[in-house]
């Protein structure tokens, strides 16, 4: 047996290291990379209007308080990742009435544009025919809900987060405190996003584990990613600055997206027993394939059926080579497998 076969063979009989690799296989195959860059695109251009909506609404509510400006700025605006000392500056306080209505207007075309990205990648990896999936008014209006509930809840947990942390006024058991609080209302949150972000009917405890591997990872995220991206930002030069700002922040959200969407692919995995899946089918044809693999093919072709009359049937033909002619032998017994499979 070759050493190909031998690290399939181990990587099958144990649960954990099959799990994790089908989970990345799952997410190759859905092109997960394409999914979260999506999700990305409209976070970040939803965050600058939102960012300028909240700047502009602080200068009204604490006009003729500077003391209290300069608290909010320092304390919570600060802590926001990659460009949070670009906000703690009181200058940068003000726009009126047209910060206002780009404020708004940039905010809900990206906060939307979010809502659909996530759906679409939601109905994605959890392979939902595109028959069953919402229609344009329906989709946008999970989106505001999404927006208004999940995105808030996130919003309120950085902001508290952030205070606390920029506040010497509190010990390091309020502060444990305060953290694990905010890791237990995002968890919720994410259980909420994706219940909501997909048409297919799950409970909470079919999300449940994504999501609190999401809430640790976003807690993870703001935490040692944006400390990182921040110090790049701040040792570059005057010239380049901008442009390492502008990538900083899109580095931070494409990783956050990213994290989303492996979260999603682990419930996946989990729910509908997607492993362990062969070693080399992402690369080469002539393989064996196992029962993950077979749904999961059946699953994406199912997934492009655009009208409920329409029927989709999936066959599979017997690899390229069988064990007599050199072809590869089931890593469990060793013998040929037959994959005609519907």
């Amino acid at each position: 047996m070759g050493i190909t076969a031998r690290l399939d063979r181990l990587q099958r009989r144990h649960r954990g290291v099959g799990f994790s690799l089908a989970v990345v296989y799952k997410y190759l195959d859905d092109q997960g990379g394409y999914l979260a860059a999506l999700i990305t695109y409209y976070a970040f251009v939803s965050l600058f209007p939102l960012l300028l909506l909240l700047s502009t609404v602080l200068s009204w509510v604490l006009v003729g308080h500077p003391a209290v400006q300069q608290q909010v700025m320092t304390s919570a605006l600060s802590q926001f990742p990659v460009i949070g000392s670009q906000l703690g500056e009181p200058k940068h306080l003000g726009g009126g009435v047209t910060g206002v209505v780009v404020g708004v207007a940039g905010a809900l075309y990206g906060g939307l544009g979010v809502g659909q990205a996530l759906q679409n990648a939601m109905n994605t990896v959890w392979a939902v025919p595109r028959d069953q999936r919402p229609d344009p008014f329906t989709a946008r209006a999970r989106s505001l809900l999404l927006l208004v509930t999940v995105g808030g809840a996130l919003a309120a947990t950085t902001v508290l987060a952030g205070i606390t942390a920029g506040s010497g006024a509190f010990g390091a058991v309020t502060k444990a405190c305060v953290m694990a609080v905010s890791v237990a209302v995002n968890a919720g949150a994410f259980i909420m996003a994706f219940r909501i972000s997909t048409d297919r009917d799950l409970a909470v405890g079919q999300v449940a584990p994504g999501a609190v591997t999401a809430a640790v990872g976003w807690q993870l995220v703001q935490s040692f990613g944006a400390t990182y991206v921040g110090h790049v930002v701040k040792s570059a030069s005057a010239t380049n600055g901008v442009f390492a700002l502008v990538l900083g922040m899109l580095a931070f959200l494409y990783a956050t997206a990213t994290m989303v969407v492996l979260c999603a692919e682990i419930n996946v995995v989990r729910v509908d027993r997607l492993h362990p899946r062969a070693l080399l089918t992402p690369f080469v044809d002539d393989v064996n394939l196992t029962a993950a693999d077979r749904q999961i093919y059946t699953d994406q072709a199912t997934a492009q059926r655009s009208k409920p009359f329409q029927h989709v049937e999936v066959t599979f033909d017997a690899p390229t080579r069988d064990s007599d002619r050199g072809g590869h032998p089931d890593p469990e017994t060793g013998d040929a497998l037959d994959a005609s499979a519907r």
